[in-house]
């Protein structure tokens, strides 16, 4: 599997109770390896997937890092190097009194930097399935590379998958926009948030219905809620959450995604890899940072 998308670094600040504005609130931070495409690729190979690999774009304050984390995480990385932008930051603001829900500030840095020429046809050599990060889609370089992305896949048969990733940043985009950039894509993974933007509906059921009209398979991650998988204009499965203490969700959607496409790939039906997602989304919240545990 080739993931494509963003590489960045998390500053990871647990606190409890609202934030104190102009003075201090006590937390527990951490700076960790992320980035939405980084996280599903590194939740694909711990779930089993034996090739994966990324493509991203960082700066060289961090790069030499976050390629050895992702060589640690069973992932091959082709990190391109930016001579100018640093690598992204995001500060994750969680609150451990309100179900460990997180606020982000993003710094997107080389992230979306990403460009055409920075994609090789070679890339997709062996490779049975290509996975976008929906952050893509959010700068005007990225948004080419995609295109160019998509259309080398689909002239080799390869399916594509994509992770709208932000309801914030598609609200500024707008719902047209975004789906005129994912055509050619046969299975989306949108949050409840991300569905219910994308459809203008207030239940996620009948969004992820609506969706999948347009694209082959839809995959609507709803949380504690679990998951539903709907084809053809209906909803085909609910899949029930799997209990969980959360600590930090981020990164529970990556998780998610990455058990779903490395079960998609074993040969599993949806249903069965959105099962295996509610089960890597469960693991993930009850770790600090949105990657997996390392193997022993």
């Amino acid at each position: 599997m080739l993931v494509v998308g963003d590489v960045v670094t998390d500053v990871v600040a647990r606190h409890r109770g609202p934030l104190a504005s102009g003075t201090d609130t006590a937390a527990v931070i951490r700076t960790v390896p992320g980035g939405a495409g980084a996280n599903v690729a590194c939740w694909a190979a711990h779930w089993g997937c034996q090739d994966v690999r990324l493509l991203g774009r960082v700066g060289s304050d961090a790069a030499i890092w976050h390629e050895r984390e992702l060589i640690a995480s069973g992932v091959c990385p082709r990190l391109v190097l930016d001579p100018e932008a640093p690598t992204g930051t995001v500060i994750c603001l969680v609150d451990s009194e309100a179900a460990a829900e997180r606020t982000f500030l993003t710094d997107s840095g080389a992230s979306l930097r990403l460009e055409p020429r920075d994609w090789s046809d070679a890339l997709l050599d062996g490779v049975a399935r290509l996975h976008l990060s929906g952050y893509l889609l959010f700068s005007e370089p990225s948004r080419a590379l995609v295109a160019v992305a998509v259309a080398a896949a689909r002239a080799r048969g390869v399916p594509v998958s994509l992770d709208p990733a932000s309801a914030g940043f598609l609200a500024a985009l707008g719902v047209d926009g975004f789906l005129s950039l994912v055509e050619g894509v046969e299975v989306l993974l949108p949050s409840r948030d991300e569905a219910c933007l994308l459809t203008g509906l207030p239940d996620p059921a009948d969004a992820a219905a609506k969706l999948s009209r347009h694209i082959p398979l839809v995959v609507a991650r709803l949380g504690v809620g679990g998951a539903l998988v709907a084809r053809g204009g209906r909803v085909a499965a609910r899949v029930p959450a799997v209990p969980a203490t959360p600590r930090d969700t981020t990164g529970a959607g990556d998780a998610f995604t990455g058990a779903f496409l490395a079960t998609l790939l074993s040969g599993g039906e949806p249903e069965a890899a959105a099962a295996e997602g509610c089960r890597a989304g469960a693991l993930a919240v009850e770790r600090v940072g949105g990657r997996p545990p390392e193997a022993g």
